[in-house]
């Protein structure tokens, strides 16, 4: 695998002469849409077949995974582009196996909301060994809403994806509830009618377990969330579940001291299967201009974390949304646009301003002039940040990752995660 960086001068014709491959096949497996405008900067990632197979008449996935010996979810993270179609066509080629560098096994978790577009749920399900479903929400009696999600239950196990509900107290809006988080931490009633409303969700629709978010992890709420956890553990392991937590530590920094959100991982490690750092501290919506979860902070979360528990009990939470802002920033005003890896390579080529990367943050970002012109700055991820975010789980030995989220499919990262890695799928 070779991520390639789009140089001043340089074609998707003349990148493909470059590596002595088919320009259409780079543009199909990077979902490049913009071949004859690139941006300068732009990353495109280059894998070479090991082996292809031609599609005769009357072939099928299955025949052709079980006359090559390997699995279909295998053909289709190498030709993703087969799960938006029903029919193989004579004649075409398809990549059984790519030439990989290869460095481990990983387990990959991926978020959702239940109103997920299940075409690009379908083709991104290849690559998760988890799917958690993200939109249930909890109120302070323990209530629990109802979603419409059956049909993403039974597709994520029909590719061997286990289903996962999360329950936290974030509204509709996107803006979590302190005051119900502490209505139920202080409430047994509400945490038990919580806890039966949860298990009863899951046994009915299927779900293999609960990830819980907790926000508001604050001194005052530090005993009472370990308290909560204890009993939830107890009960979700009494059914035989799964239960994992997603935190979002907060760092601060000042000058040269770094400093973290009360959380004591060695206080409930033990009673979970796995924890998810995944934070939004740094280059979210609100904030100044950066990048979300920078790598050198990420680094400090996790050597920080695994001080306090066993690495393998972490999950590293990688959220791969950009953010657009308006400048000047100003706080409690300007909030950002939340945007795709596409938008920004589409934004960058509309306006022809070349792509920086940051080494420090491991992350792209360029500034331009919109048609009023106001100056705005974005932040993104693209494979080198994917490429170097993920090695960070075999270095420190980290369970796996997860994706936030996966309501749009981003090829790139999945290019990089598939020759990097072979994808675990557990059994039933």
């Amino acid at each position: 695998m070779i991520i390639h960086v789009v140089q001043p001068g340089e074609t998707i014709t003349s990148i493909a002469e470059l590596y002595n491959l088919p320009a259409d096949r780079i543009i199909l497996e990077n979902e490049i849409k913009n071949p004859s405008n690139l941006a300068i900067g732009q990353t495109i990632v280059i894998v070479y077949p090991l082996l292809t197979h031609t599609v005769q008449e009357g072939e099928t996935l299955e025949s052709i995974a079980v006359m090559h010996d390997v699995t279909i979810m295998q053909i289709l993270r190498n030709n993703p582009y087969l799960s938006d179609r029903n029919n193989l066509y004579t004649g075409e080629t398809i990549t059984i196996t790519n030439e990989t560098d290869k460095i481990g096994s990983l387990s990959v978790g991926g978020y959702v909301s239940s109103y997920v577009d299940r075409n690009i749920l379908r083709k991104t399900l290849p690559f998760l060994t988890f799917l958690t479903v993200f939109d249930y929400r909890v109120d302070a009696n323990g209530n629990i809403n109802v979603l419409n999600d059956q049909d993403i239950v039974n597709m994520a196990k029909e590719y061997g994806v286990f289903p996962m509900m999360l329950v936290s107290t974030i509204s509709e809006r996107g803006v979590g509830s302190l005051e119900t988080a502490l209505a139920i931490l202080n409430n047994p009633d509400a945490q038990g009618n919580m806890i039966d409303n949860i298990i009863a969700t899951i046994k009915a629709k299927g779900f293999y377990g609960l990830n819980q978010y907790f926000q508001y992890i604050y001194p005052e709420t530090k005993n009472l969330i370990e308290s909560f956890i204890i009993k939830m553990s107890t009960r979700l392991k009494n059914e035989g579940l799964r239960y994992t937590v997603t935190v979002t530590p907060r760092v601060d920094i000042e000058r040269t001291e770094i400093t973290y959100e009360t959380i004591d991982y060695s206080a409930i490690y033990q009673y979970v299967d796995a924890i998810l750092l995944l934070s939004y501290e740094w280059g979210y919506s609100l904030e100044p201009p950066t990048s979300v979860t920078p790598i050198n902070i990420v680094r400090e979360t996790i050597n920080h974390a695994v001080n306090m528990a066993p690495p393998d009990k972490f999950v590293l939470g990688m959220p791969v949304i950009g953010y657009d802002w308006e400048l000047p920033y100003i706080p409690g005003y300007t909030v950002a646009n939340a945007i795709t890896f596409d938008i920004a390579i589409q934004i960058a080529a509309d306006n022809g301003v070349p792509i920086q990367f940051s080494e420090v943050a491991a992350a792209s970002y360029f500034f331009y002039y919109n048609v009023d012109g106001t100056l705005h700055n974005i932040w993104f991820k693209d494979a080198r940040s994917i490429d170097r975010l993920t090695r960070l789980i075999p270095e420190y030995g980290l369970q796996g990752v997860s994706i936030w989220n996966n309501m749009y499919f981003f090829a790139q990262m999945w290019l990089v995660i598939n020759n990097l890695y072979d994808i675990e799928k557990l059994e039933f």
